[in-house]
């Protein structure tokens, strides 16, 4: 099965994946943004716009999920954010067309609580940055700039099934995927400080928009 955790860049998607990850054995965390990083690298910075614009990038992330699918045995998850139909259906139909089960499920937040979340990942670029690692510029937030949009195209139905995050925690938010599902979790384990703990991980090690 694969699970597709779309949302707004802050909505928590890469969170919940890793916390899916860890919860339901076997499972494997696919990330297409590394195709899109690896495209921008071999592009001039004057040409390096919103990698899932290209087609080289669906083209790859199809390629790469419906080989994991087929050979891997165990859940997938991804977690991207994708705005356009048409790229959700490049992708994801297409790997429905092959056989393939696939779940889509789009986190939502309000706009104030999205902006919290980004304002947050802030301390996490600063150490990235601080490690030599890839992180936006001080006060350089692509994500806040798309914020508006991602948030509007988003709510449109053709990206359910919605869940709403504001007053929901990440392992909550699993849970909900799981019994969406059908798939039998493993029991949350630790309070809040190995949830903190967990997130903070997950936001220096995956976490780069």
């Amino acid at each position: 099965m694969l699970l597709w955790i779309n949302g707004p860049f802050g909505g928590g998607k890469t969170q919940t994946a890793h916390e899916l990850r860890r919860r339901v054995p076997g499972s494997v965390v696919c990330d297409p943004e590394h195709i899109g990083f690896g495209l921008h690298r071999t592009l001039p910075r004057e040409l390096r716009d919103d990698f899932r614009d290209l087609k080289a990038w669906r083209e790859g992330v199809y390629e790469v999920l419906d080989l994991t699918l087929t050979r891997h045995d165990g859940h997938v998850i991804v977690p991207m954010t994708l705005t356009e139909f048409t790229h959700h259906d490049e992708i994801l139909g297409r790997l429905r067309e092959q056989g393939h089960d696939v779940r889509h499920f789009t986190l939502l937040a309000s706009r104030e609580t999205v902006l919290r979340r980004l304002r947050e990942r802030r301390l996490v670029h600063t150490v990235r940055r601080a490690l030599g690692q890839d992180a936006p510029a001080p006060g350089d937030s692509w994500a806040e700039r798309q914020l508006a949009r991602c948030l509007e195209r988003l709510k449109e139905p053709e990206f359910a099934e919605h869940l709403w995050t504001d007053e929901a925690t990440v392992a909550r938010t699993a849970d909900r995927i799981g019994v969406l599902s059908g798939l039998t979790l493993t029991p949350h384990r630790g309070g809040a400080l190995t949830g903190r703990v967990h997130r903070a991980w997950t936001g220096l090690r995956h976490i780069r928009a």
